[in-house]
């Protein structure tokens, strides 16, 4: 009898508390391979946590979490293990300046990674670099800076590059285009959109921009204190949502003819 592994992300019961206050309570959902999932929910809702769990950056209290069949549930047994599950899942967080060291420049920055995760001699890993940042729309100057001279844009572009250097199966977005203007946003989303498109790497955006949403996402999925409250694909659950907080963070987008007043009387 032949077994199917099950393709893509799995995740089932995910739980974490702080003290006595659950901030993650029974999530489950599954991102195929390839796929594009949106996290939402206002601020405190369990996002980050979430996904936070999911990359090894806090510990699951409960749950399972797998991905290509294989279990990241419990904590990696030794160095390679830990190396290994961080090719397969990457994160870009929301202030990438804080993510990159102000000391290397930007060259360093993805040498560093290649370093430790491949076996590239000194060309290789340089050849590696310089198409890494052409597939972001980067080139030598931008190579030759420190983090400090380039534009928050240009910053979350190196971050993508080097997410993307171990070739993940999976990229985790954290607010990634929120610190970001509207023109750099449409830009950095479109960049993301090419890349799934030719790299097939699976997405997991966590955002409170239902905007944003709409243009990256397959399927959304919307936590509120710390529970899903409901999930489907984009169109029907912002088209047609069917829980009343799914319909709150909806009303509470600004758009033409926008009462914020009414909103707070529930109207």
């Amino acid at each position: 009898m032949t077994t199917v592994v099950e393709k893509g992300l799995v995740v089932e019961g995910l739980r974490k508390r702080y003290g006595d206050r659950p901030a993650v309570d029974g999530v489950s959902f599954t991102l195929p391979a390839g796929g594009s999932l949106a996290i939402v929910g206002e601020s405190g809702s369990g996002k980050t946590t979430t996904v936070r769990m999911l990359v090894g950056l806090e510990h699951a209290d409960g749950g399972t979490v797998r991905l290509d069949g294989r279990d990241r549930s419990a904590r990696p047994r030794g160095r390679a293990e830990r190396l290994a599950r961080a090719r397969e899942m990457q994160m870009v967080f929301q202030d990438p300046y804080l993510s990159l060291d102000p000391r290397i420049p930007v060259r360093g920055c993805l040498d560093e990674v290649l370093r430790l995760h491949t076996a590239l001699d000194p060309a290789a890993r340089a050849a590696r670099v310089a198409q890494l940042l052409d597939r972001v729309g980067l080139g030598a100057r931008e190579a030759a800076a420190l983090p400090r001279g380039l534009s928050g844009g240009q910053r979350q572009r190196v971050a993508i590059a080097r997410a993307l250097a171990v070739e993940p199966r999976v990229l985790v977005l954290d607010e990634a285009v929120a610190a970001l203007d509207v023109s750099i946003q449409a830009q950095i989303l479109e960049l993301l959109r090419e890349i799934r498109r030719e790299a097939g790497v699976g997405y997991l955006f966590v955002t409170h921009d239902l905007a944003v949403v709409r243009h990256v996402a397959d399927a959304v999925l919307v936590l509120k204190s710390g529970r899903v409250v409901e999930s489907g694909p984009v169109d029907r659950v912002l088209g047609s949502p069917e829980h009343p907080y799914t319909r709150l963070l909806l009303d509470s987008v600004p758009r033409r003819g926008w009462d914020p007043m009414g909103t707070r009387r529930g109207t």
